[in-house]
């Protein structure tokens, strides 16, 4: 009866994976309901849009363009800054200043990850945290991974029952009673990914349900002046930059023999 421990093993898979999402939504439904009010009491900063929309690193990035579209930092399409007017206009501004050094001139990949990791990054995400428009870093308990974690047990469950069906027939237990089984379990988690599927809306990484609900209304805004570019920036990331040149500042890539 070796197929009894595979289908103890497969309920356990789906039960917790099913438990856990269950959990979960329930958490971020509260959360929601409570964190409501906020998207109709603020409107976001272009720092805190580019946070909640990809982090510290895309902080980093609208950061330089906003300096490069005023002429004070220059992105050189072979991957380089260079300060052009060292007095920052904020401390993102004057992070990014410093990511360089004092030498004025770096390779982008480099300041691109020290910006991100500034405190002054810090202390916007721990501000977008309190005010709960943010996921709190190394929360391991979204729906997303919720949801992840379910498909990985219907494959799991699957998975147990096809090497159930194919150990060797045993006396009394048909094959086709083994198999109705492990559907059981296969049911539990294929039902809880369709209820998410049609009941819950995607969480990304950094942003909350409310902090989603304002970067929805910011992308609804017209575009056309220099605000609406770097919101565009702030929220797509460079894709959205138009100028080949400020573009390829950011993805120029050294070959080997160049280093």
């Amino acid at each position: 009866m070796f197929w009894v421990l595979l289908l103890l093993l497969a309920w356990a898979f789906a039960g917790t994976a099913c438990a856990r999402l269950c959990l979960t939504a329930v958490r971020a439904a509260a959360a929601d309901a409570r964190d409501a009010p906020t998207d109709r009491e603020r409107d976001l900063t272009l720092y805190e849009a580019a946070f909640l929309s990809g982090g510290p690193a895309r902080v980093a990035d609208v950061t330089m363009v906003s300096m490069a579209r005023q002429r004070r930092l220059l992105l050189a399409h072979t991957g380089w800054a260079t300060v052009v007017d060292p007095r920052g206009r904020d401390e993102m501004e004057r992070s990014v200043i410093g990511a360089i050094g004092p030498e004025g001139q770096s390779r982008i990949a480099p300041v691109r990850a020290r910006a991100a990791g500034a405190e002054a990054v810090h202390r916007l995400g721990d501000g977008l945290v309190r005010a709960g428009l943010a996921v709190p870093e190394g929360a391991g308990t979204t729906v997303g991974s919720a949801v992840r974690q379910v498909r990985a047990a219907a494959w799991a469950v699957a998975a147990l029952g096809a090497t159930a069906l194919l150990l060797p027939v045993q006396t009394g237990t048909p094959r086709l009673l083994v198999g109705l089984w492990f559907t059981l379990p296969l049911t539990l988690a294929l039902s809880c990914l369709a209820i998410a599927r049609f009941e819950v809306h995607p969480y990304s990484r950094w942003a909350s349900p409310a902090g989603q609900r304002l970067l929805s209304a910011l992308a609804g805004k017209p575009a056309g002046d220099e605000g609406s570019f770097l919101t565009s920036v702030a929220v797509r990331g460079i894709r959205a930059i138009g100028e080949p040149e400020l573009r390829a500042a950011f993805t120029h890539r050294d070959q080997p023999w160049r280093e």
